[in-house]
Parts: C-alpha cells; sequence; structure tokens
C-alpha cells in the first residue's frame, strides 16, 4: 500500500483538465473531414466516390457531400483525391442530435451542426447524473474499447455525474455500439423497454449508426434509428473517447470548447 501511495504521489494528477482546458490531440488523428472546393474537380473525376468502402461519400449535382455516419475515417478518398482537395482536420468534435446533421455537403460548407442539448425537462432529470447501460450489439469492441476507457483516471467519466451501470432498471438510456446485427435485435428492444422512460438512446460508431461497413447485410438491422428512436449520434470507426465524451457533455448541456 504504502508504495501504491508513493507512485501516486510522484504521479501527481493526472486527470484530464478538460472541458475547463482545451485538448489538443495527435497530430495524426483523423478527425471532421473537409473538402477544398476550390481543388475539388468532381464535374470531370469522383474518384473519392469509388474507393470508399461504405460509400459515405457522394458526388451529386457536381459536388462531393461526406456522409459522416457511414465514414470510417480510413483516408481513402484523401489519398485517391488527384489534387488532395479532401483532407481531416483535428477536430474531435463530431456528435450530433440528427442522423441528417452528419451529412456534410457544399451548400452548408461542409459545417457541422455539433449536438444540441435535451428538452428542459430531461435536462432537469439527467443534467446532473446520467445512467447509462451500454449494449454491445455484434461490436468489434473498438467502439466498445473506447468507451471503457472514459472511466479511466485521465478521462474520469464520473465527475461529470455520467456512470455506466450493469442493469437497464438502474438505467436513464442506452449507449448502443456495434452494427445491430439479427441475432441481437430481441435483446436490444427488451433492454431498451427495460430502462424506465423517458430514456435516451445514443448511437456510438458507425456501425450502430449506419451499419458501417456491414452496411446493407441481409444479418444486419441497417443501423440504430430504423429500430428506436436515437438522440445523439457519435460518429467514427470507433470515436475517439473525446469524440463521446464532447458528445455526451453537449446532449447534458455541460460547457465543452
Amino acid at each position: 500500500m504504502l508504495d501504491v501511495l508513493r507512485e501516486r504521489f510522484k504521479q501527481k494528477k493526472r486527470t484530464s483538465a478538460y472541458p475547463k482546458k482545451p485538448v489538443q490531440l495527435s497530430e495524426r488523428f483523423r478527425g471532421r473531414p473537409q473538402i477544398d472546393l476550390n481543388l475539388c474537380k468532381s464535374t470531370e473525376c469522383v474518384e473519392c466516390e469509388k474507393v470508399c468502402p461504405t460509400g459515405a461519400i457522394t458526388c451529386k449535382d457536381q459536388k462531393p457531400s461526406i456522409d459522416l455516419g457511414k465514414c470510417l475515417f480510413c483516408l481513402e478518398c484523401s489519398k485517391a483525391c488527384p489534387t488532395q482537395a479532401i483532407s481531416f482536420t483535428n477536430d474531435y468534435r463530431l456528435a450530433t442530435s440528427r442522423r441528417s446533421d452528419l451529412v456534410l455537403s457544399a451548400p452548408d460548407h461542409y459545417e457541422l451542426k455539433k449536438a444540441q442539448a435535451l428538452k428542459k425537462e430531461m435536462l432537469r432529470l439527467y443534467g446532473r447524473s446520467l445512467k447509462l447501460r451500454q449494449i454491445s450489439a455484434a461490436g468489434c469492441n473498438a467502439c466498445e474499447a473506447d468507451t471503457n476507457v472514459l472511466g479511466t483516471l485521465f478521462f474520469d467519466l464520473s465527475r461529470f455525474g455520467i456512470q455506466i451501470v450493469a442493469s437497464p432498471r438502474h438505467a436513464d438510456g442506452i449507449l448502443v455500439t456495434g452494427p445491430v446485427s439479427k441475432n441481437m435485435e430481441v435483446a436490444l428492444r427488451k433492454t431498451y423497454e427495460a430502462v424506465p422512460g423517458p430514456r435516451i438512446v445514443i448511437a456510438t460508431g458507425a456501425c450502430a449508426i449506419s451499419g458501417g461497413i456491414f452496411s446493407g447485410h441481409e444479418e444486419t438491422c441497417g443501423g440504430l434509428d430504423a429500430m428506436i428512436p436515437v438522440d445523439l449520434y457519435i460518429p467514427g470507426c470507433p470515436p475517439h473517447p473525446m469524440t463521446i465524451l464532447d458528445g455526451l457533455l453537449r446532449l447534458l448541456s455541460q460547457k465543452t470548447n
């Protein structure tokens, strides 16, 4: 015990200062994509659309759009673009309240409408204490791992009043990962129904949002919102822990940078 205490004293405070201080992620982090229309030659080139493994990019009306709900952030589009019009920023703030807001298009200058806070009555109930039941609906464990990381000393999710609980009976909502396979459909519905209302539903990762790489497969359900209403969409494959945390805090109207 003395050795443990001595080591903790040497390490000092390890918890992130976020959201009081901004977070600077690695330069290698693949955040919000952007398209430079001055470089894009979509009238004669659709290379980005052809290489996208999930169909996240469409070149319609001579201007490409990117669906972050399908995007794997694999960089294949940016590699294939002959003019390097597509790039990925360091912006981890990707969560939205509506599925349609995940589609970045030229008329909006590829701006992302970030997640909005819950309605007043829901905030009164859950703004200072939110319990979530995490459901892996046939996930690969990548999204699950990055969600679990939020419980570590660095992120300390519980300091925001948010906790992952073991039973849907003790939860205020569910956080779903994975492509929602047919084998998980009944279990997911039963877990959702076991959560006392009003419930919060969070789709985490491309698979939960759209089916991801498994989209269109006969053994998947086509995304979480094809089954139940969703309050928060957190894109990524997997989403960075900061992306998940930022989305949760926006949902609860807690200050973020």
